[in-house]
């Protein structure tokens, strides 16, 4: 009799999925907490506690639709703490006879993964995580033999491949980008409205944590953990968004102002990284809010949004998978200097660092041009290794995953990759 064995990583949280569609009893689900992930850098608390409550959510989700699964918690006695110790053991243990993984994001695990499957003596496959809106080849494919990768033309193709606010083959309103529109600074006593934020309470996560060693970085309120954690929190987030930010949002996503650490950003990357919701879906639900308050939400604000996602994180995926794993190492100014001890406290006397990384503390975010204008381009003229900038935007986010962390701060903040 046929027994497979599914793996499911902590970023694969998609319940769309096809291996969904049917409940299949010879198939089992795996999820785990190990230490391999936990510790290959110092992550913010609030980033370890994000995922491991996302994943638990999500291993009830599925156990209520029937299907099977093995869930492997951090502190469990029999947890070997990385992917390939227990999944060798459970196979040999359950006498599985088939392994099955979803294609990871990063190039480590991608690696660790192909690795185990040679060590493995029975059948194994792989299959998309159906969750991207292009393939891991695709921009290397539509920029082949070009010398820039030029991603104002990789979204023009991508407009055209989905039908995304099109008229015909020409772009809706006869023009594909309105970036220069979406650069305003925030009016005097403007006040934005504010976030909607979730009271998770996430203290048992917490407790399991301190019982180890892991190291860890910034704040957690354990009885008010504000991230969505689940689909419908994150759906709910969406809504928030579109109703209540879009109208704003192409106007003032590159402002910065103390003390308003959301604005009118979405804040959907953690839900969107760990698959919990999708690009498509996201950008659909903005498309139609604004078709139907078109009066209220200006195109502008619609584009701006729409190019963060099928623009600029397809594009930067396709880089990553692109280059890797030479992009790692790329040091194009051989800046060798050490990330000043205040990054990781927030104490110094510069007031805009000051303020973003303090916000990164509290909430594990800043939006994107604190992150490239403030402490990216401060790491650039003092001339940090990019291996130490990489490191810290790596953990203290909670959205990052090195995928979409190192295409944007060894390439768009550093110019570590001399260009690409």
């Amino acid at each position: 009799m046929s027994k497979t064995l599914r793996l499911i990583l902590g970023d694969q949280l998609n319940r769309l999925h096809s291996w969904f569609s049917k409940v299949d009893n010879s198939v089992t689900y795996v999820m785990m907490e190990v230490r391999t992930e936990t510790d290959y850098t110092s992550h913010h608390i609030q980033k370890i506690v994000g995922f491991f409550s996302a994943m638990q959510h999500f291993a009830l989700e599925i156990q209520s639709q029937k299907h099977q699964l093995i869930y492997i918690r951090l502190n469990d006695t029999d947890n070997l703490q990385s992917f390939e110790k227990n999944i060798q053991y459970l196979v040999k243990k359950e006498q599985f006879t088939h392994f099955e993984y979803q294609f990871p994001d990063e190039y480590r695990l991608d690696e660790q993964l192909k690795n185990l499957c040679l060590s493995l003596s029975i059948t194994t496959s792989v299959s998309d995580s159906e969750h991207f809106m292009s393939s891991r080849t695709e921009l290397g494919d539509f920029f082949e033999n070009k010398k820039t990768f030029l991603m104002e033309s990789f979204y023009h193709m991508m407009r055209k491949k989905h039908t995304i606010l099109m008229e015909g083959d020409k772009p809706l309103t006869g023009k594909w980008n309105y970036d220069d529109e979406n650069r305003k600074k925030l009016p005097k006593d403007h006040k934005p409205t504010p976030p909607l934020v979730f009271n998770n309470n996430v203290s048992e996560i917490i407790l399991e944590i301190k019982k180890t060693d892991i190291k860890t970085i910034g704040n957690i309120d354990a009885e008010n953990f504000i991230w969505p954690i689940n689909r419908k929190q994150s759906l709910d987030l969406l809504d928030f968004f579109v109703n209540e930010c879009l109208a704003l949002f192409g106007s003032y996503q590159d402002a910065m102002i103390p003390n308003e650490w959301s604005l009118y950003h979405a804040r959907l990357s953690f839900s969107l990284n760990l698959k919990i919701i999708s690009p498509l879906e996201v950008i659909n639900r903005a498309i139609a809010t604004w078709q139907n308050s078109s009066d209220k939400i200006a195109y502008n604000q619609l584009e701006g949004f729409v190019r963060q996602i099928i623009g600029w994180r397809e594009y930067m995926r396709g880089i990553y998978w692109n280059k890797m794993p030479e992009y790692a190492f790329l040091n194009y100014f051989n800046n060798e200097n050490k990330l000043p001890e205040w990054f990781w406290t927030g104490k110094t006397k510069m007031n805009c660092i000051r303020d973003t990384i303090n916000q990164s503390l509290n909430y594990a975010y800043a939006h994107h041009i604190q992150r490239l204008m403030i402490t990216g381009n401060f790491a650039l003229l003092a001339g940090i290794h990019p291996d130490e900038v990489d490191e810290w935007y790596l953990g203290i986010y909670i959205d990052a995953i090195e995928w979409v962390t190192i295409t944007n701060t060894r390439g768009m903040s550093q110019f570590a990759d001399g260009g690409i």
